[in-house]
Parts: C-alpha cells; structure tokens; sequence
C-alpha cells in the first residue's frame, strides 16, 4: 500500500481445515509458517516494489488464534528491526472495518464518520460506532458464539463440508425460511446472542434424523433458510435497534459474513425502511485478508502511533 493505495492483496488459502471440519489451531500455525515467506514475496512482487522500499511493516496483533498470530508478529517484528522501519500493531477486527476505506482503483461510495459498522465473522460479531479510523467504540458484541460459528455449527449437523457459511446460504436461496420456527434471542441493549439458535437447531435436526432417517438431506434447504432467517433476524433487530438509539444515518457492514446474500438483502431492506445509507465493501475485502491489515496500518503510521519490537500478540479482548 503507498500513500493509502493497494498495490497488492495476497491470500494463501488454508485448505487443510475442510478436511477436519473446522479450523484446527495446530495447523493453522503451521500453515502460517510455511506461506508467510512466500507470501511476502509474492505481494513484493506483485506490487512491483522491492524490500527497502517498504516504509512500516504492519501485523494484526490479535484478536485470533495464538499460535498463527505468534507467527506473524515474529515475523513482522524482525523484519521492521532489519529493515529500520516503523512496526505497526493492527487490531483484527478494527481492521474489517477499515476494509470501507480500501483504495484499489475502483470508484465505489464509501462511508463518511461517524457511522455504524456491524462486524460478523466466524470469530467475531460486533456493532461498533465508528468516529475515525482511530476511534471506535464497540457498543454492541456476542455475549457467547459469533454468527459465523453458529453458521458453520449448523452446516456441519446438516453433513456440509467446511467452511459451511457460504453451503448454507446457497442452499437457503431454494428454501422456506419459515418452515422451521428457531428462538429468538432475549438479549437486553445491543448485545448479540447466538448460541441458543445454535443450539436449537442442532437438537432440531438431530431429533427429527432419529424419527425421519434421511430427515437432513431431503429438508435441507427449508433448513438452511430457517437457519439463516433465525440469525439474520437477531442481527437485523440489533441493529435497528442501535441506528435508533444512536442516531446514525450511514451503516456498513464487514467481515467473512458480510459476504451473505441473505445478509445483504436484508441490509439493504432495512437501510431503506430505517433511511440510512448502507455500504458493503466487495467480496474480496469481506474475509481475512492483508489490504484491510494494511489499510488500518496506513492510518496508525500517518498517526505515529508505533508498536515497540517487544509487542506481544492479544488473542481475546473484552
């Protein structure tokens, strides 16, 4: 990235965990030791510049897996030390919001401040107000489960392969989003709550395979709606419910499940009952990926806001 622009976004794909039916923390690790040179090069390359060139090198620093974060803030502190250069220690999930702001070339609307982000991922699900890229204030979060999780949970009753996410809502697209009735969380304030869909659904599915051999295959669309519909809805009604109690009138939303077509329809649903603006960065920007690490980067070093080559890796915050 030079001067906020992307030069180049380079994504090793982890497909080792499908195989285990969700991602294994060991093998993470190990997968991060064996791209991140590689891919380093690869984005050195395909951004057409050379390592002396670089003028801070930024790294998430949590929250996530331990041992994949060890990985990359190793990495990034020798490089920053042998190379002179600043170290720039990038929260995770203010990172999936600064994907609105990424510059590639493409002219696309983006968000003004403040404005109200809803971040939801496998790991993460959050409201977050947004005042600045160094100014967040998280109003909202999963008391338990991500909907991500409850996404993948609820995929892998059903026999999908991971990541399940995208599965179901391929599937729900055929499907009667109102066939099977799933609780609604009662969470008080902007809360989230997902574990108790989840939960639901798996008793659901395991109850009526018992009664009904075949039950899971032969209903699986009318369940992948159900299941969607269930935690689209809880997210929907947070966040009708902050845009009121804060005012905003710009939303967006980011992260893996912002890549939802259920979600997205009925963001935009909700943008025009409510009249607020709403902003979906691309698909591309929506899962994990270096340009919203570099993008968040981009603001800590005009903002002189350096980590010292001692920084540690944060895999929870609260």
């Amino acid at each position: 990235m030079a001067g906020g622009l992307l030069r180049s976004n380079v994504v090793a794909s982890q497909e080792v965990h499908a195989k285990w039916g969700g991602v294994v923390p060991e093998l993470a690790s190990r997968a991060h030791q064996e791209h991140i040179v590689p891919v380093v090069r690869e984005a050195l390359d395909a951004a057409g510049i050379a390592v002396k060139d670089l003028d801070a090198v930024a790294f998430t620093r949590g929250p996530g897996l331990i041992g994949a974060l060890l990985v990359g803030a190793c990495f990034a502190r020798s490089m920053a030390q042998a190379l002179r250069v600043p170290l720039l220690a990038v929260d995770h999930v203010q990172a999936h919001v600064m994907a609105h702001f990424i510059r590639d070339g493409e002219d696309r609307p983006r968000p003004s401040f403040p404005f109200l982000n809803l971040t939801v991922s496998g790991g993460h699900s959050q409201l977050v107000l947004v005042r600045s890229p160094l100014d967040m204030q998280v109003v909202g979060r999963t008391l338990d489960d991500a909907a991500g999780e409850a996404f993948d949970k609820g995929a892998k009753v059903l026999g999908l392969p991971y990541p399940g996410g995208p599965l179901v809502d391929r599937n729900a697209r055929s499907g009667d989003a109102l066939r099977f009735a799933l609780p609604k969380p009662a969470i008080e304030g902007l809360d989230l709550s997902f574990s108790g869909i989840k939960t639901a659904f798996v008793a659901l599915v395991n109850r009526e395979e018992l009664r009904q051999p075949g039950f899971k295959e032969t209903e699986r669309a009318d369940l992948c709606a159900s299941l969607q519909h269930a935690i689209i809805d809880h997210l929907m009604a947070k966040l009708r419910r902050a845009i009121r109690e804060l005012g905003v009138n710009q939303v967006g939303i980011a992260g893996g499940v912002a890549a939802n077509s259920g979600l997205r329809l009925r963001l935009a649903e909700l943008g025009r009952r409510e009249g607020v603006d709403v902003f979906v960065p691309p698909m591309a920007y929506c899962t994990d990926n270096a340009a919203m690490i570099a993008m968040a980067g981009h603001h800590l070093l005009e903002a002189g806001q350096f980590a010292p080559l001692d920084v540690v890796p944060v895999p929870r915050t609260h």
